[in-house]
C-alpha cells in the first residue's frame, strides 16, 4: 500500500490535487460549494467509509487514516462549513446544524447506509446523524468523542486541549495552524460554544447501528472514563483503545484505526476485531512505506 509521506504532508497543504490516491471534488450542499476528499472504489460491494473532521480542522489531517482505508473501502472525507476548503458561511453552525449538512451531502453523493467515523467534536455531529437517521448510518466510529462532562465548559476543554498539544507529534502544527487560519479564530471560539452546549449522551442512547468508541490511552481531552461511560450509553456499543496515541488517533495511529474500522464491519475477522498495539508514529510515513 502506498503510505502518506512527507511529499503528501506538503500537498494537502496546498491546491486541492492528487495525493496518495485520493482526489478532490466540489459539489454544491446547502446552497455552499462544498470541498470532498476521496478514494476511488476498491469494489462494487465494500460499505463507503465518510470520515467527519473535528474543531478548527480540516480533511487534512484525515488524510492517513483515509490512505490506510481506500484499499479496502470507497473513501469521502468532507470538509464542514467554514472548514479547509468549503465555502465559509456568516454563521457557525452547532450540532444539529452540521448533523443537517451532513445528510444533504449524502444525498449529494448518493450515500447511504455508511460506516461514519467522527473525531472529536465530528464525533458529536456523528452521533446526532446516527440517531436522527439509522437508515443512513451502517456504522458507527466515534474517535475521541467530546465532550467529557467533567470538563463540560470552554476552560475545560481548553486546558485540556492545551495538555494534549504536548502529548502530540510535532509535526502535524502545520496542517492543524492552515486550519485554524482557514476556519478563521472567530468561528472556532463560536464552534467550542455550540459543542460543550450539547448533551451527546441524549443522542447516544438513540443509536441503534453497531459502534465503537475510539481513543488513544494518552488522551487527556477524552479520558478512560468518559470513553467507557460513552460506549456504555450506547446500545450495541464497545470501547477500543490506541496504545501509546493522543487524541488525534485518526492521524498518529491510521493502521490501528484503520483495523478497528475493518473489524467492526466484518465482526467475524478475529484478527481485525483485536485492534494493533502499533506505536503511534512521531513523523509522517515515510513516502512508499505502509500505512497500516
Amino acid at each position: 500500500m502506498t503510505g502518506f509521506g512527507p511529499a503528501d504532508l506538503r500537498r494537502a497543504l496546498a491546491a486541492p490535487r492528487p495525493a496518495a490516491g485520493l482526489t478532490s471534488d466540489f459539489r454544491p450542499v446547502g446552497g455552499l460549494r462544498t470541498h470532498t476528499r476521496r478514494s476511488a472504489a476498491p469494489g462494487p460491494d465494500a460499505t463507503p467509509v465518510v470520515l467527519v473532521h473535528g474543531l478548527a480542522v480540516s480533511h487534512r489531517y484525515l488524510t492517513p487514516l483515509a490512505v490506510a482505508l481506500s484499499p479496502h473501502h470507497p473513501v469521502y472525507v468532507p470538509d464542514l462549513p467554514g472548514s479547509g476548503l468549503t465555502e465559509r458561511p456568516g454563521t457557525a453552525f452547532d450540532v444539529a446544524g452540521h448533523a443537517a449538512f451532513l445528510i444533504d451531502w449524502l444525498a449529494a453523493y448518493r450515500l447511504g447506509p455508511v460506516c461514519l467515523l467522527g473525531h472529536s467534536f465530528g464525533a458529536e455531529v456523528a452521533a446526532a446523524l446516527a440517531a436522527r437517521h439509522p437508515d443512513l448510518v451502517r456504522a458507527l466510529v466515534l474517535a475521541g468523542p467530546t465532550s467529557d462532562p467533567a470538563a463540560r465548559s470552554r476552560r475545560g476543554q481548553l486546558g485540556r486541549w492545551l495538555v494534549d498539544t504536548l502529548r502530540e507529534a510535532p509535526w502535524q502544527a502545520p496542517v492543524l495552524l492552515r486550519d485554524v487560519r482557514d476556519a478563521r479564530p472567530w468561528r472556532v471560539f463560536a464552534t467550542l460554544s455550540h459543542s460543550v452546549r450539547n448533551a451527546v449522551e441524549s443522542d447516544l442512547v438513540r443509536v441503534t447501528a453497531p459502534a465503537l468508541v475510539l481513543a488513544g490511552a494518552r488522551d487527556p481531552v477524552v479520558p478512560a472514563g468518559w470513553r467507557a461511560e460513552a460506549a456504555r450509553l450506547l446500545p450495541d456499543g464497545r470501547a477500543v483503545t490506541v496504545p501509546g496515541a493522543a487524541h488525534n488517533v485518526v492521524t498518529t495511529a491510521p493502521g490501528p484505526v484503520a483495523r478497528a474500522i475493518r473489524g467492526l464491519l466484518t465482526p467475524n475477522d478475529e484478527e481485525l476485531t483485536s485492534c494493533a498495539s502499533e506505536t503511534p508514529r512521531s513523523g509522517p510515513p515515510a513516502a512508499g512505506s505502509a500505512a497500516s
